[in-house]
């Protein structure tokens, strides 16, 4: 099999774990206490406790649930920052207050726009010493997909190497295996309601 007929391959059974993927999470029940005993949990791990600046992503249609957990995570000892989305790329904003998000685009809950360029407000991946990752699939080995269009894997690239990345799914979005590319970022844990797997991530071998 040559390159290209490899990456048709991939492309084709990624497409297919996506699809099983989000059949599974539309189906899972009880998201809201799920989603809080994972959210729990990463909360819960050394690398939250041991960090001082920590990335959330805000939960959209069916994702783990994330937004509950924003105002004890607020409230804390940790400066909070969560990404949102402009051409294509994702910008950083630090959150201090759930009044400073708004309903934007597609019905996904945003920095307001009139603070989006307060300096204080604006991060950097290299500012991040824990980040949460959202993702359509895992498997047990830290393994990521999600929608294919690399918003995250062009955050996570300019990430510290120090830095882990942490994902949070339900059950029901484990598989077996994830076929990675070279450019793919495999997770340094994956929490679940059931457990935490720790992945490979970006300090494992390669699977170029």
């Amino acid at each position: 099999m040559n390159q290209s007929e490899s990456r048709t391959e991939t492309a084709t059974l990624k497409d297919n774990i996506r699809k099983a993927a989000h059949a599974n999470r539309r189906e899972q029940p009880n998201k809201d206490e799920v989603s809080q005993k994972i959210v729990s949990n990463f909360m819960a791990l050394p690398e939250y406790a041991a960090s001082q600046t920590v990335m959330f992503y805000v939960d959209v249609r069916d994702e783990v649930r994330t937004r509950h957990a924003l105002p004890e995570a607020i409230q804390g000892d940790k400066r909070i920052v969560i990404p949102y989305c402009v051409d294509g790329e994702l910008e950083l904003f630090h959150l201090e207050s759930m009044d400073e998000l708004e309903i934007g685009m597609y019905k996904i809950l945003e920095p307001r726009q009139d603070l989006r360029q307060v300096p204080e407000k604006r991060l950097t991946p290299q500012d991040l010493d824990l980040i949460m990752v959202p993702g359509v699939a895992f498997d047990r080995n830290g393994g990521r997909t999600g929608h294919g269009k690399g918003y995250y894997d062009k955050l996570l690239e300019h990430a510290p190497a120090t830095t882990p990345l942490v994902a949070l799914a339900f059950e029901c979005q484990l598989f077996p295996e994830i076929p990675c590319e070279a450019h793919d970022i495999y997770m340094d844990k994956v929490v679940t309601e059931a457990a935490t797997y720790q992945g490979r991530g970006r300090t494992g071998p390669s699977t170029a």
